[in-house]
């Protein structure tokens, strides 16, 4: 069944992963549809980068079942690596080669008829076609973006998986890359991608917070962050690191995060927060506000949750 007869492009359940006594992925379902965006968002270590090797046959699962692009996981790679685009963390072309000549190489390797054109298709549609005959190795960190991202769609591929790709480019760089994901995700190409920045999680369509190799949550941003049921306090006003320093100490306080000349107090449970702020919130010198918590907050929720877990089975 190939991916343009479906909806669903990845549709897997129960995958593991062991390196050594490492567990990097427990129990990975997750399904996603065609045109989306899915984000992947953990610190480093958590087991992103191996489940999407997983996901485009790169690395087979100890156990686990499930298909992407239609095909099975475990027994068709092949055939899901020629329909999959994949951008690594690290820039992996030849410097001392042009852009143009990178292209035509990688045509090559897919073994590609009317290079030529198909090359030059993506130079325009990347906007690189007068950068096109410099050396890659001159290229700033955004436009080696762009050129990896040329790569990966130089083959048509129905699937792309991007891994921290925005990783050290500037912020300008950052927002022109990901308007070209949602022109691609418009034309019916699926993206999963993974991330560190927050603004990047809001852009996705939808996202999955995994954290020790546990996918902890996943859905849209707004259903993330309802899920896990926060309540934020936005306090502005004197004397705020001292206002800091009282809030952390207080029990029904879980997180204080200092945003310029605001304050954000976060706690999992509405009645004991607000009992535990009111003798302050009577103090005429600082405003108070309620306000929607950001997925930030939920993520480091999310890892303080684990991590007590974690510390009460040990």
């Amino acid at each position: 069944m190939e991916a343009a007869h479906s909806d669903v492009v990845i549709d897997v359940r129960g995958l593991n992963k062991h390196f050594g006594d490492n567990h990097a992925v427990r129990d990975l379902a997750l399904t996603v549809r065609r045109g989306e965006i899915f984000g992947f968002l953990g610190p480093n270590g958590s087991g992103k980068t191996t489940s999407i090797r997983m996901l485009c046959g790169l690395l087979t699962p100890d156990s686990g079942e499930g298909t992407c692009l239609g095909y099975d996981i475990l027994r068709e790679t092949k055939e899901i690596k020629r329909h999959v685009g994949y951008m690594t963390q690290r820039f992996s072309f030849w410097e001392d080669l042009t852009l143009r000549e990178n292209l035509n190489f990688i045509a090559r390797m897919y073994g590609m008829t009317e290079r030529r054109r198909h090359v030059d298709e993506t130079l325009a549609r990347l906007k690189l076609t007068e950068r096109g005959n410099h050396l890659a190795g001159t290229l700033s960190g955004g436009w080696k973006q762009r050129l990896a991202l040329a790569a990966c769609l130089l083959h048509a591929p129905d699937l792309l998986l991007l891994d921290e790709p925005t990783a050290g480019v500037d912020p300008k760089a950052r927002r022109d890359f990901w308007d070209e994901l949602h022109a691609l995700a418009a034309h019916g190409i699926t993206v999963l991608v993974s991330t560190h920045y927050m603004d990047e999680a809001e852009r996705c369509h939808k996202l999955g917070y995994i954290l020790n190799g546990r996918l902890l949550a996943q859905g849209t941003a707004s259903e993330v962050i309802a899920s896990q049921a926060l309540v934020t306090w936005a306090v502005e006003g004197e004397d705020l690191a001292a206002l800091a320093a009282t809030l952390r100490a207080l029990p029904a306080v879980e997180q204080v995060a200092s945003f310029g000349n605001v304050l954000h107090v976060t706690g999992p449970n509405r009645e004991r927060l607000k009992a535990a702020l009111a003798p302050m919130m009577d103090e005429p010198r600082r405003q108070w506000r309620e306000v929607e918590p950001s997925l930030e907050d939920v993520f480091i929720h999310l890892m303080r949750d684990a991590d007590l877990k974690e510390e009460l089975t040990q």
